[in-house]
């Protein structure tokens, strides 16, 4: 089923600008229409019944015949038309007139109704004259009257002038609308990089009331969640601080005692804690002070690559351009190869530079992922029951972590099958 959204755009600009010319259009075709069928029609009638009249006279003078040589001229003059009464046998136009123009219909049969006979009506387009010719008894009666007289010769005038009008009409529209789609796409560009965590200083509320309405909208939408945001990690802070303290003091009295296998797991129970208590802060944090900045992705993931004392093998060009936050991205990068090594004996990095996007593949020959689990891994704390997670450590934040700064960024994180036959894990960051 044909619906109108199929075949109208479906940009705002292109949609407004269709508002504006669809209705301009019709109300030009209807004017002209209605112009060029009643007012022209109308005027070319009582044009070619004076003409008719005119012409009535020129019979009269031709079948009285007066012998007065004046006469003759005065008619002429006074009707400002020329004629003659010549015995023909036909009644046709010379070469280079033309018997088919624009409304000579009304005008031969205002002629025949008036002069009650056929009536030949002819164009000379060089002289611009109407060239009249009909039987009277055995002549045949020529009249020429200039176009003027029987047809209205300048209403294309008007068409001009509307054309003129619609097209200020239009200039205008285009350049009201440019100014109201600025300001909603200032407003996207503004939502879309507070979204990425990124501060616009110099974007201010302008356009439409509706428009600036939305925008303080969302600037007080982005006010409260940096307040939000701002006192989690304040609290979580002084929750880590505080717990930091007592864990010290156990870790300095376990110091003390003798080692023993009791000992030992509780040794390593406390470092577990610690580690748990820095992957918190930091999810609660997300680096919000790491700024964006024009960096070398493909260098980062080798960097990250670099750092593992397993081999990890990288693939791809080796360079690539992209505006984004450093520390949140060789972090996000270093939970995926970390996942990949601690569920698999190998790992392998695929950087493809798109032309609007870079994809980082992380593969590894792991157990993978349920499909229908893929969702739940990338949400915070999610420990899935399976063979990914049976008997291993963790806080269930690397894949949150990593799709969050994926977000950030304006890409994404997606999980797939990977060739090795484990799980392949897809960073996407726009350019």
């Amino acid at each position: 089923m044909l619906r109108l959204r199929d075949i109208t755009p479906s940009g705002l600009y292109a949609r407004s600008l269709l508002m504006v010319l669809v209705p301009l259009a019709l109300i030009l075709a209807l004017m002209t229409w209605y112009y060029y069928d009643s007012h022209i029609a109308e005027v070319n009638r009582k044009l070619g019944q004076s003409v008719a009249r005119n012409v009535e006279l020129v019979q009269v003078f031709c079948e009285e015949r007066p012998e007065s040589p004046d006469v003759r001229a005065q008619l002429e003059s006074r009707l400002d038309l020329t004629f003659s009464c010549d015995q023909l046998s036909e009644v046709d136009f010379p070469k280079g007139v033309l018997e088919a123009f624009n409304y000579s219909n009304g005008l031969r049969e205002e002629l025949e109704t008036r002069l009650k006979q056929p009536v030949r009506v002819g164009l000379d387009p060089k002289a611009s004259l109407i060239d009249i010719r009909f039987a009277s008894g055995s002549d045949t009666i020529r009249v020429e009257v200039e176009r003027k007289q029987a047809l209205t010769i300048n209403a294309h005038f008007f068409i001009v002038w509307v054309i003129l009008s619609s097209l200020v009409m239009v200039a205008l529209a285009i350049a009201f609308l440019n100014q109201q789609v600025r300001s909603i796409l200032r407003l996207s560009d503004a939502a879309r990089a507070f979204g990425r965590g990124r501060d616009v200083p110099d974007f201010r509320p302008s356009g439409a009331t509706e428009v600036r309405e939305a925008a303080r909208s969302v600037i007080d939408m982005k006010n409260r969640l940096t307040a939000f945001a701002e006192q989690r990690t304040a609290m979580l802070a002084g929750v880590s601080h505080d717990l930091r303290t007592p864990l010290t003091r156990l870790k300095l009295a376990l110091a003390m005692m003798e080692e023993s296998p009791d000992i030992k797991a509780a040794r390593s129970d406390l470092d577990d804690m610690a580690m748990m208590l820095d992957e918190y802060l930091l999810f609660a944090s997300r680096d919000e002070m790491d700024e964006p900045v024009q960096l070398d992705l493909a260098a980062l993931v080798r960097d990250v690559a670099a750092g593992f004392s397993e081999p990890v093998e990288v693939s791809g060009p080796y360079k690539v351009s992209v505006l984004g936050r450093k520390l949140r991205l060789k972090r996000a990068i270093s939970n995926l190869v970390a996942n990949g090594l601690k569920y698999g004996t190998k790992v392998h990095i695929t950087v493809i530079d798109g032309p609007k996007a870079t994809d980082i593949h992380v593969d590894d020959n792991g157990p993978g992922i349920p499909k229908d689990k893929r969702a739940d891994a990338m949400k915070p704390f999610s420990r899935l029951d399976d063979a990914r997670t049976q008997n291993t450590s963790g806080t269930g934040l690397g894949l949150s972590l990593a799709s969050d700064t994926a977000h950030v960024h304006g890409g994404d994180l997606r999980l797939g099958v990977s060739e090795m036959g484990g799980l392949r894990a897809t960073l996407r960051i726009p350019h």
